[in-house]
């Protein structure tokens, strides 16, 4: 009854970039989160707080960070984080860009939130492509 049970190999999933969601607006995650599965990557985890992204940090490829969340702003830390520990590319989505000042190495770029999905799209393959291309 299994034997015809077709599957994907395993080094499909694994080359596919994984994306941790560190957001704490429950309905901009979940879009977030349906636009990264559309582009067939997969989701690390969603986060809402500085403590839930750094324990998923290892898992995560590409980050979208917001910048306030459930624990104050706390997202550029994050990110700082994420990517000068973790090598994890960052892309911080934010309706407060001004309180990025700082310059981070492995950090992609900053969308002003709202963001249309189309933008979300773009900087997602833009990070996969800088991912392998690095």
């Amino acid at each position: 009854m299994g034997a015809n049970v077709e599957r994907k190999p395993q080094e499909d999933n694994a080359a596919s970039p994984r994306v941790l969601i560190v957001e704490d607006e429950f309905l901009i995650a979940l879009d977030l989160e349906e636009t990264v599965r559309s582009l067939g990557l997969q989701v690390a985890g969603l986060a809402v707080n500085k403590e839930q992204a750094l324990n998923l940090a290892a898992m995560a490829d590409i980050a979208f960070v917001d910048v306030n969340l459930l624990d104050g702003a706390t997202g550029p830390e994050i990110g700082r984080r994420l990517a000068e520990d973790y090598g994890v590319s960052v892309v911080f989505m934010t309706g407060n860009p001004e309180a990025l000042t700082d310059r981070v190495s492995g950090v992609l770029g900053v969308l002003t939130k709202p963001v249309m999905p189309s933008v979300v799209e773009r900087s997602l393959r833009y990070a996969v492509t800088a991912r392998r291309s690095a």
